[in-house]
């Protein structure tokens, strides 16, 4: 079994933060404070701290290419079952959030195959689900 990790990023606006994370993606509200809130991210600890100088400076746009796609650095995120990833597509879409990569299969019939999709939350951050179908023997393959 693995451990939780202990994540914890900047937000611009704490109520933007909690309609985000608490109400679209289902996470579970932790402690919170006038400066952050804790989440329960998929079993991890994630914690959204205040800086309202966000909402004028931004955070930094960095990417790498992979896959003829230009993936956001640095980026956070949990890796589900697939018909929990299939859903959260589902909900995202229909919500409208705008997706930094389009939810796809990555290394279809090779392995590691995975499905993954990025986006950001409302401050900036960038975050990746994914998924593979035998996670067992994916997750590490070479």
């Amino acid at each position: 079994m693995l451990t939780p990790f202990h994540l914890a990023v900047q937000v611009r606006d704490l109520a933007e933060a909690r309609r985000f994370y608490g109400e679209l993606l289902g996470c579970p509200e932790g402690r919170a404070s006038d400066t952050w809130i804790d989440f329960n991210l998929y079993g991890h600890q994630f914690v959204c701290h205040l800086n309202p100088a966000l909402r004028e400076k931004g955070i930094d746009d960095h990417r790498n290419p992979v896959d003829g796609h230009g993936v956001p650095v640095p980026h956070f995120g949990v890796v589900l079952e697939m018909a929990d990833w299939e859903a959260l597509v589902d909900r995202l879409t229909a919500a409208g959030v705008r997706f930094e990569i389009e939810p796809y299969i990555r290394f279809r019939g090779e392995p590691g195959e995975q499905a993954t999709m990025f986006f950001r939350d409302p401050s900036g951050n960038a975050i990746e689900f994914k998924a593979f179908r035998d996670i067992a023997g994916q997750l590490f393959a070479t």
